[in-house]
């Protein structure tokens, strides 16, 4: 190969490594509304402020009344964890949630998600080349779950998970404490490495000593075979029974006047 073209390909590499070390994280663009807001808490005690939780009323995907509100939990009422997965591209691939349920009816759904921006849209490719920010969402089940059901029409299903109150309340407080470090230091989110699977797991990991990595963990869709295999699920029942009660599809696309109507609605016992 003729030494020019050795030069030129180096250059074209350096120019590469400059392009890609000048991207930098912003929490400063023009958002979509749905995460035009940062989520933000503080604790003090057993009692977690929240800022800015979405409460959004979804007509359709391009007709909804934008709503926010703050609000605060205490965790000494937080009595249940479940999973949510949102399936949108065939068995293997689904987006995760997990939701937190209070003795007074409250629940509050937290979704670690792309910060797109105004038009912009979902790509896979472009998370892997610093296309888009990171955003994690706090937002009552009515707004976030209804949503895929509803106007997206992906497939929802709702998992109870098994785990002690201690883990329960780390669990949420370390959402808040990565919401509240992306409010202050933004961060890329990467199909692979940052998304709404593997920072669950980050958050577990260290409240569940030993638990693998494993390609489920990539392969969102089949979380459930991978937390009944590791007794986060109701093992004394067959996977596919849990699975067919976790369906809260039809329930999910009705909207709701109340948040506590909607949670009780969409955990009516299923056969």
């Amino acid at each position: 190969m003729p030494r020019w073209t050795l030069a030129l390909l180096a250059i074209a590499a350096v120019l590469a490594v400059l392009w890609w070390l000048s991207l930098k994280p912003s929490n400063h663009r023009d958002w979509a509304d749905e995460v035009s807001r940062t989520l933000r808490g503080s604790v003090q005690g057993s009692l977690v402020t929240l800022h800015d939780i979405r409460d959004f009323d979804w007509r359709s995907e391009t007709d909804y009344t934008a709503r926010w509100h703050d609000d605060v939990y205490d965790l000494d009422d937080l009595s249940s964890v479940d999973m949510a997965l949102s399936y949108w591209m065939g068995p293997a691939i689904a987006h995760t949630l997990v939701s937190f349920g209070f003795t007074d009816g409250r629940h509050l759904a937290f979704s670690v998600e792309i910060r797109k921006e105004r038009g912009e849209a979902f790509s896979s490719l472009g998370g892997f080349f610093k296309q888009f920010e990171l955003s994690i969402v706090a937002a009552q089940e009515r707004d976030i779950l209804h949503v895929r059901a509803g106007p997206r029409g992906e497939q929802v299903f709702l998992y109870p998970v098994r785990m002690p109150a201690q883990a329960r309340h780390a669990l949420f407080l370390s959402y808040v404490a990565r919401a509240n470090r992306l409010a202050d230091e933004p961060r890329f989110y990467h199909t692979l490495t940052a998304n709404c699977t593997t920072l669950v797991y980050d958050m577990v990991r260290p409240l569940v000593p030993g638990l693998p990595l494993d390609v489920r963990l990539i392969l969102s869709g089949y979380l459930p075979e991978y937390l009944y295999s590791h007794g986060g699920l109701d093992t004394s029942l067959p996977l596919e029974t849990l699975r067919a009660r976790a369906n809260i599809t039809r329930l999910a696309a009705e909207r709701a006047d109340s948040a506590e109507a909607f949670s009780r609605r969409i955990r009516t016992p299923r056969e």
